[in-house]
């Protein structure tokens, strides 16, 4: 469905997963943002750092390639590496709460990554109901402490997402979230349904590969990975592009990468956006329904939320649909 404003838009969502993410990180990108006239959603991790316990992915396939192509030490530095394993995990909401709060004063929509992202991404998908409750009540009770106002949207560590995490959308106050992956040919905003379960929450999932995915992979390396995600771009659908970075890449080493996408998206004639911005033109009563599936995508490992096929009910849901500005559903 297209949304009530057709002007060409391009959502930025910036995923922030570490504590040297959030110091440094955040910052240059606000800058950045604020120096090109652009806007964006920020969705933070708001527990402890454990990034060095994600070497229990080395099994898991297409991780090793990644680590490889991405230079994994120069992006996240080698003490982010140790944290939670020969290193404590720093409690990045308790140590940064006044750069957070700096980036909502600065004008930009803010929300939820996750509590402790290697915890999320690693074992949401096999965990149990309360397990994953637990973790994202944690993680907006952290919110309301250091916002003083409750989240409104949120963003799945990894695009990781099960049946139970996608159930509570509907339950903690979100607006809408932005949890999951589809082809940029065919990216919509809709209702999630799982196994013919609709999920009363809006989603607006990310089109556009991420610059970690595509550098190293068929020629593409740091120099030209910026024309070729605007060779992308140079078409936008009905509903506009999401893209997705992290503040650990292009709010440092990629930071010149990003801002010469931020050049290209304006001359191609893009209004850069934050993700609210997207849900706010959308018209919910009549938002599409599409199959919550699990997939890979090339050049990043594990499953994937995943808009998938159409959902078409046998019998009108029209009125299920919640309307602005009720953002919850008992």
């Amino acid at each position: 469905m297209k949304t009530k404003n057709s002007q060409k838009k391009l959502a930025l969502k910036i995923d922030v997963d570490t504590l040297r993410g959030t110091q440094i990180g955040v910052p240059a990108l606000i800058e950045a943002l604020k120096k090109h006239h652009a806007d964006a959603t920020f969705l933070f991790s708001l527990g402890p750092d454990n990034t060095g316990r994600a070497i229990k992915r080395v099994f898991r396939k297409g991780f090793l390639g990644k680590v490889k192509r991405t230079s994994v030490v120069a992006h996240y530095g080698f003490p982010t590496l140790l944290y939670g394993t020969l290193l404590p995990g720093p409690d990045i909401g308790k140590r940064c709460a006044d750069i957070l709060r700096r980036t909502r004063d600065e004008g930009f929509e803010c929300g939820i990554h996750t509590w402790d992202h290697v915890r999320w991404q690693d074992g949401v998908m096999n965990a149990s109901a309360a397990w994953t409750k637990s973790e994202m009540t944690a993680a907006l009770d952290r919110y309301a402490d250091i916002f003083k106002e409750p989240a409104k949207t949120h963003g799945a560590a990894g695009w990781q997402m099960s049946k139970h995490a996608l159930r509570l959308t509907q339950t903690m106050g979100f607006d809408y979230c932005s949890d999951g992956r589809a082809d940029p040919a065919f990216a919509l905003p809709h209702f999630p349904v799982v196994n013919g379960e609709i999920i009363d929450c809006p989603q607006i999932p990310t089109s556009l590969p991420t610059l970690d995915e595509l550098i190293g992979v068929n020629g593409i390396t740091e120099t030209n990975v910026a024309a070729h995600v605007l060779k992308l771009t140079e078409s936008s659908p009905a509903n506009g592009h999401v893209f997705t970075l992290h503040a650990e890449l292009e709010g440092m080493r990629l930071l010149p990468v990003f801002e010469r996408l931020l050049i290209g998206w304006k001359e191609q004639g893009y209004d850069l956006v934050s993700t609210r911005a997207i849900y706010d033109n959308l018209d919910l009563k009549h938002l599409s329904y599409f199959n919550a599936i699990h997939g890979e995508i090339a050049g990043r490992s594990g499953n994937l939320l995943l808009q998938g096929s159409p959902f078409l009910p046998e019998v009108n849901i029209t009125g299920h649909a919640r309307t602005k500005p009720e953002t919850t559903v008992s």
